[in-house]
């Protein structure tokens, strides 16, 4: 059986065909534009591969209710041109094949708690920190639904006593997303990440605000591990940053070995699927969903 995957991200879409073994086998990234750009691209990737199925990891809010009559549409998203666009009704139409949904995020936290940097554990948290932040967590089988899905991207933080940036969220401003996401990076220092890189107290600012999310992700959710994707991540100086604030941050209070210097660099871990953890986990989404 052919499978088709969909990771929707902020910056690009990752298009996958793959089979019930967990194998992708072929891909297509392209730029995520405007909906009568880029869907139409979508369409001519898949309408002549054979899929029976197809899995969407979308970017968020997103309706991931099943018995919703707007599964699958776009909701109040920072990408404004998206904003109520019916995703999954436009797919399943026009390929003529269920479209299984959920958030970009939380299939990345399933494929890796299946295939990658979390398969000995139960229990896991993804967060892409990237043109976005979002957050899916994975527990016992699951990903985690409620009303909706999860939007810890946009949690309030405690601003750095240096920055004044505003922020750049056109919902809350000063949210995690909006002054720790890869373009909050660009307007504050006027440069772009990667230009960044020798800057120190750029990314222990940066460190400072991804570190108290994740504080207090683990005082909520209690993840058994933390995996951090995205293109902001990719600088690597801000792990060992990340991990000695949280350290700090928790002060001692959640008793885990997990949560000590010692075993601190095992928790807070980059994608075992580097790159493919969202494609397959909507590959995933598309097998057992």
């Amino acid at each position: 059986m052919l499978l088709g995957a969909i990771e929707a991200g902020g910056t690009k879409f990752v298009l996958g065909v793959g089979n019930e073994a967990g194998e992708i086998l072929d891909k297509l990234t392209i730029p995520t534009e405007h909906p009568e750009i880029t869907v139409p691209k979508i369409i001519a990737f898949f309408e002549d591969k054979g899929i029976e199925r197809l899995g969407l990891g979308g970017f968020g809010p997103i309706d991931i209710n099943k018995n919703s009559d707007t599964y699958g549409k776009l909701q109040k998203t920072p990408k404004v041109d998206w904003v109520d666009y019916p995703l999954g009704d436009v797919l399943k139409d026009t390929l003529g094949v269920p479209v299984v949904i959920d958030t970009d995020v939380n299939v990345a936290a399933m494929s890796e708690a299946k295939w990658g940097n979390a398969k000995d554990v139960d229990t896991c948290l993804y967060i892409t920190v990237g043109t976005g932040i979002g957050a899916g967590a994975y527990f016992h089988g699951q990903t985690l639904k409620g009303l909706s899905h999860p939007e810890m991207g946009h949690i309030k933080v405690q601003r750095h006593p240096d920055d004044t940036y505003r922020g750049t969220c056109p919902y809350h401003s000063d949210c995690l997303e909006g002054i720790a996401a890869g373009p909050s990076l660009e307007k504050r220092w006027g440069k772009k990440g990667h230009e960044l890189a020798d800057d120190a107290k750029v990314w222990e600012m940066e460190a400072y605000y991804l570190a108290q999310a994740l504080t207090n992700y683990i005082y909520i959710l209690s993840p058994e591990r933390i995996i951090m994707g995205g293109g902001v991540m990719k600088q690597a100086q801000l792990f060992p940053l990340i991990r000695k604030n949280v350290l700090e941050m928790l002060n001692g209070y959640v008793s885990s070995p997990y949560l000590t210097e010692k075993e601190i660099d095992q928790y807070i871990v980059p994608p075992g699927l580097t790159d493919e953890a969202g494609v397959k986990g909507a590959l995933y989404l598309a097998i057992h969903g």
